[in-house]
């Protein structure tokens, strides 16, 4: 845990930012669904049958398999936002005086923190050392974000857009035309027949989230680099400080890219369908310009026009993200919800209990947060 005075509080200027407050609120709000608000749209739902709940309900869940859900953009625009952050650290650290040596350790300390987060997160304190999952978010967030970091400190502007673009397109092909060798007959863009199920069964057989394939996975870990490199470049967009370019043209170039992204990913899907498990270049596309959109309308709102009264409730959220995430996996939240509504739920229908149950679910870790906010304690990695 470490403490942060409140002298230092997120205040920027479109004109030159040094920390943009709209970067927490909106990691705040992305990881407000998976604090429990997604449970609580979906208990909404099921108050109100019918085919647009269905819909919105589903879009709380993953897909199965091909296809693009709301819940399947809260990953990757962590990771985009961490990327959008970096070029920001980059520049003061430099600026500090730090060498690029002394950098680098930084950068793959924090990645491979993240990755023993991400253990910890999956049970290592149990010690089932024989299955313990190997893979995780947090692992897939630290090793992304560190080797894109990696390319964007020490490549040139051309390199970083080669290395993306190499990247996205290597593993695009050898997703296509490299089917696993172990399930003949399945087609390469399916669940038994995919490369990248192959290379994890075949390394790490006990240690996968599912029998035989996982979704934060070795080779796929390779175009999630290109989704924080765009992050990174959306940073260092937003830092350059060019006179003729207000903040709100940058909005609205931001949100041009963002429809461009998604209209690539709608073209891309005709080739190689949506997939987050595999997250195949049609997803980065997908997630990017969702990423970006969310980003610029976000900065807009924050950050050049100001509007910043409504950001605490998820600022509390975005400062501490990755306690929240964490806390979630060690804490019984629900228990502590029980324990104050857990009375009034039992005396309405069970939808409607389900309900208060999900709000009283979100107040606790909310208030926990918000606790550690006014103390000053955050959780840096």
């Amino acid at each position: 845990m470490n403490r942060t005075d409140r002298n230092t509080a997120p205040e920027t200027s479109a004109a030159a930012p040094q920390r943009l407050l709209s970067l927490d609120t909106l990691r705040g709000f992305d990881m407000f669904f998976i604090m429990g608000f997604a449970g609580l749209v979906a208990a909404f739902c099921r108050l109100w049958p019918g085919a647009f709940s269905d819909w919105m309900a589903a879009q709380m869940g993953h897909a199965e398999w091909d296809g693009f859900f709301h819940h399947d953009t809260i990953f990757p625009l962590f990771l985009f936002i961490a990327g959008v952050s970096f070029p920001f650290s980059l520049a003061k650290q430099r600026a500090r005086g730090l060498s690029d040596a002394r950098i680098t350790a930084k950068v793959i300390r924090r990645g491979l923190t993240l990755v023993l987060l991400g253990l910890v997160y999956n049970g290592l304190f149990q010690l089932h050392f024989d299955t313990l999952r190997l893979p995780s978010v947090l692992g897939r967030i630290g090793l992304a974000w560190m080797f894109a970091a990696l390319i964007y400190t020490y490549g040139s502007c051309r390199v970083r857009i080669a290395a993306a673009v190499v990247l996205l397109a290597a593993y695009s092909l050898v997703l296509q035309f490299v089917p696993a060798p172990d399930a003949a007959g399945a087609g390469p863009l399916t669940i038994e027949g995919n490369i990248v199920g192959y290379i994890d069964r075949s390394i790490m057989p006990a240690h996968l989230y599912l029998d035989g394939f996982d979704p934060e996975g070795i080779l796929s870990t390779l175009p999630a680099i290109v989704t924080a490199l765009l992050g990174m470049f959306t940073g260092a967009y937003v830092r350059r400080e060019e006179p003729r370019t207000s903040g709100a043209r940058k909005a609205l170039t931001m949100a041009g890219a963002a429809v461009l992204l998604v209209l690539a990913a709608l073209l891309w899907n005709c080739w190689q369908p949506i997939n987050k498990s595999l997250w195949n270049g049609s997803f980065v596309c997908a997630a990017g310009g969702y990423s970006l959109g969310m980003f610029a309308l976000f900065y807009y709102l924050i950050d050049v026009r100001q509007w910043r009264r409504w950001t605490y409730f998820f600022k509390v959220i975005g400062v501490n993200s990755i306690t929240i995430y964490l806390g979630q996996q060690i804490i019984s939240f629900s228990y502590t919800s029980k324990f104050f509504v857990g009375g009034l739920a039992a005396k309405l229908p069970p939808e409607a209990g389900a309900v208060v149950l999900s709000i009283g679910y979100i107040a606790c870790c909310w208030l926990l947060l918000r606790f550690l906010d006014r103390q000053r304690i955050y959780l840096k990695v």
